[in-house]
């Protein structure tokens, strides 16, 4: 291109740049008019890295790093939301979060972007120390753990969810074979809603709850006594996915401090190329 057109394509491009006047207010683009009208459910931050303490039943405390989602609603005729406040909230407990600021969090949210909703959610690895069932050898199993709350002016709603891994045992095969039957890994999730002003329901209380719907109980370590222990337990205790959630529905409909709660269970199949799954949904009659 000859120098000529450079210099011009150059003061053309540097025309269309509006430049900012010294000390004039920054526009809030975000917080301008939409067109289309169109109102969106949730908008805001996924997978912010944060750490996170909870308490445990013993009056320790575990430490731990959660995956935190924060949304809002926004209206039909605003362009977008400011996606920096979501942060400037988070990092006001920025010595590391509890599960008792959470619905402070969501709420503050809610009120510092001017939304008609609100939701955060924490997910995060959490560790209970369990012994084997015949030697007593020590191990830590890991849960996948998920708060959730969601601000409203009605007020907050908070839910705990508890994934644990179990073993299956199958009715149908053990009493058509001959001899064994087939068993599997289930992922096995409680997702529940206390009532208010109810007693802390622990993690570890939840998780309990989950393990023993299952044929039987996995664990960290195992020696050739607690491996002779688990699988005979599995075989006298067989059990359908639908055993397992059906199970679990009891065990939660006894339970006081739960208000509604909703359960599912995969199991992974051994000898089919598909899992099964069942899931079941409650809120308790008062």
């Amino acid at each position: 291109m000859p120098k000529n057109s450079v210099v011009a394509a150059t003061a053309s491009s540097s025309a269309s740049v509006s430049i900012q006047p010294e000390g004039a207010p920054i526009p809030d683009v975000q917080a301008s008019c939409d067109a289309r009208q169109i109102a969106i459910d949730k908008v805001g931050v996924k997978d912010v890295t944060y750490p996170m303490r909870l308490r445990t039943p013993d009056g320790g405390e575990q430490p731990t790093v959660a995956t935190i989602n924060m949304y809002v609603s926004l209206p039909h005729h605003q362009k977008g939301t400011h996606m920096s406040r979501f942060l400037e909230v988070l990092n006001e407990y920025s010595y590391a979060l509890t599960p008792e600021c959470i619905p402070v969090i969501a709420r503050a949210i809610r009120e510092r972007l001017a939304a008609a909703e609100a939701h955060f959610t924490a997910s995060f690895t959490y560790f209970i120390r369990k012994l084997a069932p015949v030697t007593g050898m020590p191990g830590l199993m890991d849960y996948k753990v998920v708060f959730e709350c969601s601000s409203s002016a009605a007020g907050e709603d908070f839910t705990i969810s508890v994934k644990a891994p179990a073993t299956s045992l199958c009715p149908c095969s053990k009493e058509i074979s001959r001899f064994g039957a087939h068993n599997q890994r289930c992922h096995i999730e409680a997702k529940v809603k206390v009532f208010p002003g109810a007693p802390t329901l622990w993690i570890e209380e939840l998780a309990a709850l989950i393990e023993g719907s299952a044929s039987t109980q996995v664990y960290a370590v195992l020696k050739r006594p607690d491996e002779k222990f688990v699988t005979e337990a599995a075989y006298e205790n067989p059990k359908f996915v639908e055993d397992i959630v059906r199970d679990l529905a009891i065990a939660l409909e006894a339970e006081p401090r739960i208000a509604w709660y909703s359960i599912n269970s995969e199991n992974f199949e051994s000898i089919h190329n598909h899992n099964a799954y069942a899931q079941i949904t409650r809120k308790k009659q008062v």
